[in-house]
């Protein structure tokens, strides 16, 4: 039975989209990316005029993938606005527009048109909803791998080819935007962030081994560069454009022009996966001791200072997984917890200061592929989902009341929105 709850501007609030790793600590199972089968929608929903409506506010919507499918949400009641069939299993990531998402697919990302939209006219803004698509433009590469959009801009990475792709955000609104090709020196697992000023910062290594980073201005010319990383995965951004990412002893920064190593307080201590928060000086993270085990289920996460480069871990008393980690509007972090809490967590104190039940205990599965309880935050809410029930909820993050439950007609996997 579906619930509903007005949840007025707290869902129409601007959006803390999460970039950065959606794949955890394990390299993406690509022979389990899927083909389509049809799409929804039509042409004309692309365009910004054909079927579309035009809305008196902005629609957030909510996208969620299934086993064979993606299913678009509304994401004030959680009803199922269209249900997009693609077999295999299918990685969404946002480009940043607030409209569009990639697709996962062999043969690189594919883009997919949530139906939502705001256009400036004169000194106001129209907003518009059509019928969602997976379009037919396809940005190819080997092993489509992250998708980060920072600042007015997003890059996609192909970890097969090394090849990078950069885009202003601004023109996914024009239909079919064409990338700034640059590659990697060598292919690998990888990540690459495009900075204010024009340079670029990505990751370093090699099929078997990565080890840092390096950062090179609009002309290729090196500014910076550091192989103080092992296993160097994932990233986020802070205040004042401070950008991390996770090793394998600890974290490295990259700030005013050069990279700043933070130990782990463990020889071994991962950190794999991050959110960041223009709002905070904070990185939340994710925090690993167990070099050998097959799926450590951690019960820390770790917070760290991008000004005074300290770094310190909170016990949650419950584990967690890599799609756990999210940051509110305030910067505050947000931690889905394994005994079906969300926990809320003061950075500036390292302490939790709420915790909000929403679901019943769950366990995170051994194959990162396997669907399992995901957080996702837009604005002042919070949406998780639970795989084992086929539902979502909507929890508001400054009172943690359950504002809203939604039943699916499949199990829900990977998860994410568009604001419109």
């Amino acid at each position: 039975m579906m619930k509903r709850h007005m949840l007025g501007s707290a869902v129409v609030a601007s959006a803390l989209l999460l970039t950065g790793c959606q794949a955890g600590d394990d390299a993406t199972d690509y022979d389990a990316v899927g083909q389509d089968e049809k799409t929804a929608g039509s042409e004309e929903d692309t365009d910004g005029t054909g079927h579309a409506q035009e809305l008196a506010a902005a629609q957030p919507r909510i996208v969620t993938t299934y086993d064979g499918g993606i299913l678009t949400l509304d994401a004030t009641t959680l009803d199922v606005i269209d249900d997009t069939k693609i077999e295999g299993f299918n990685r969404l990531n946002p480009v940043g527009d607030g409209r569009h998402l990639m697709v996962s697919v062999a043969e690189g990302f594919r883009l997919f048109d949530a139906g939502v939209w705001t256009q400036p006219h004169g000194d106001h803004t129209h907003s518009y909803a059509a019928d969602p698509q997976l379009t037919d433009t396809v940005f190819d590469t080997e092993l489509p791998g992250h998708v980060v959009n920072h600042g007015e801009t997003t890059v996609l990475f192909g970890d097969g080819d090394g090849k990078i792709q950069t885009f202003d955000t601004d023109d996914f609104s024009d239909g079919d935007p064409q990338p700034e090709v640059t590659e990697a020196a060598e292919p690998h697992h990888g990540v690459a962030v495009k900075l204010a000023d024009g340079s670029m910062l990505r990751t370093v290594g090699t099929e078997d081994e990565r080890s840092g980073a390096t950062v090179v201005d609009d002309s290729g010319k090196e500014i910076a560069t550091s192989d103080d990383c092992p296993g160097v995965h994932g990233e986020a951004a802070a205040k004042d454009e401070v950008i991390a990412l996770g090793c394998e002893d600890g974290i490295l920064l990259y700030k005013d022009g050069k990279f700043e190593k933070i130990d782990a307080p463990d020889s071994f201590g991962r950190i794999g996966n991050q959110a960041g928060s223009e709002e905070s000086q904070y990185i939340l993270g994710d925090y690993k001791v167990d070099e050998d085990a097959e799926r450590e289920r951690p019960e820390r996460v770790s917070l760290t200072d991008t000004e005074s480069g300290e770094l310190k871990l909170v016990d949650l008393g419950a584990s967690y997984s890599f799609r756990s980690l999210g940051r509110g509007p305030d910067g505050e972090g947000v931690v889905l917890a394994t005994d079906g809490t969300l926990k809320i967590i003061d950075p500036a104190t390292a302490s939790v200061t709420e915790e909000y039940p929403v679901i019943d205990e769950w366990e995170e599965p051994v194959e990162w592929q396997q669907a399992r309880p995901t957080l996702f935050v837009q604005g002042e809410v919070a949406y998780v989902s639970d795989p084992a029930g086929k539902t979502i909820h909507i929890v508001d993050l400054e009172s943690g009341e359950v504002m809203a439950e939604g039943e699916l007609p499949h199990a829900p996997n990977e998860l994410t929105g568009v604001t419109g």
